[in-house]
């Protein structure tokens, strides 16, 4: 064993080491303070480029949407509460009341075949077509009747007669007249009131009273003769 020490390092080591160590430490400052300048500086050229967002593979991004409005979301009636209702304007009311009262005058015209019951129309209209085809003109003066009509030729009848039973020889209250229930027709002119009550029964029509050759109700079936003429009566016929 010696008491030798070992040897020392020579200066030059020692200040190469240190040298190293400098530099690295003046590299990290100056690359910190760099970064440091980056962030502070406002007016560096590279904010003033504007930053563009590229595609894949470098293609120009796609264009922008236009934000889309979103609509509003209709509003529900709570359940329970119903809707209001519109309420209709006098002009549209009375114009609906027009048309209903215009559509029941036609329909149930007096003149009008329409109006008759459908025994008595289907009969009636065959008449009608084979006394044209005779060169006999034939209408009707008046066949359905409504009730409020009937009533006031009633009226009018007692007032002109003298008496309820006088009246009803010519005109019976609706409730007893077949005018009423379209199964009864006055018919005109007087050649086509002769040419019905000579040949009526081959078409199941026949003329009533003896004091009104204008009246005819289909009382028989077709080709059936017709029968007696008679008196009205206020309890049987009108």
């Amino acid at each position: 064993m010696t008491n030798d020490l070992p040897p020392r390092r020579p200066f030059s080591v020692r200040a190469r080491l240190l040298s190293v160590t400098g530099v690295v430490v003046v590299a990290s400052l100056l690359i910190w303070h760099a970064q440091v300048i980056d962030l502070l500086s406002f007016d560096s050229s590279g904010d003033k480029q504007p930053v563009v967002a590229s595609g894949p593979n470098g293609s120009p991004p796609p264009p922008a949407r236009k934000p889309v409005r979103k609509t509003s979301a209709p509003v529900e009636t709570p359940a329970g509460e119903s809707k209001p209702k519109k309420t209709p304007s006098p002009e549209a009311t009375k114009s609906t009341k027009s048309t209903e009262s215009t559509d029941e005058k036609k329909k149930y015209s007096e003149e009008s075949i329409e109006g008759l019951a459908p025994v008595l129309r289907g009969r009636l209209r065959k008449a009608m077509a084979d006394a044209h085809a005779a060169g006999i003109p034939m209408r009707i003066n008046s066949g359905r009747r409504s009730a409020a009509k009937q009533q006031r030729l009633f009226d009018e009848a007692i007032k002109k007669y003298g008496s309820y039973k006088a009246a009803t020889r010519w005109v019976l209250p609706p409730d007893k007249s077949e005018h009423v229930q379209g199964r009864a027709v006055d018919i005109a002119p007087q050649s086509a009131m002769a040419w019905l009550e000579r040949v009526g029964w081959k078409y199941g029509i026949c003329r009533i009273y003896d004091n009104e050759p204008w009246h005819f109700e289909a009382l028989r079936s077709p080709g059936k003769k017709c029968p007696p003429l008679q008196d009205s009566s206020p309890a049987e016929r009108g």
